[in-house]
């Protein structure tokens, strides 16, 4: 058995190059960012605040908090300026045809 399941969260055109976008899986907030046609997805609300990633700013491979401006990596969930000081949890990305899938983690 897999240690994660993976979950159809979008269509590949409804997420622009450069972007991000809040789905809900499972009861779980993920962002999901479109970083040069590439794919991410990782925990939606900052560590560091109650705030939606997917409302933030991209500057280059980092998500920036809308709140307070802290920063995190895309590909790794690290938190890279403060005020955050507790990573992003990064999830695996699937791509089918169109489709976007999420692996999240069986509980």
């Amino acid at each position: 058995m897999s240690d994660v399941t993976f979950h159809n969260a979008l269509k590949k055109d409804q997420l622009d190059e450069d972007e991000a976008i809040q789905v809900i899986i499972e009861g779980k907030e993920v962002a999901i960012i479109n970083l040069g046609g590439e794919f991410f997805a990782m925990d939606d609300i900052c560590s560091h605040a109650y705030a939606s990633m997917a409302d933030g700013y991209l500057e280059g491979e980092c998500l920036e908090c809308p709140l307070h401006g802290a920063q995190f990596n895309v590909k790794t969930g690290k938190a890279e300026t403060p005020p955050a000081t507790v990573d992003l949890e990064t999830y695996e990305i699937k791509i089918e045809g169109d489709d976007i899938f999420v692996g999240l983690p069986n509980v």
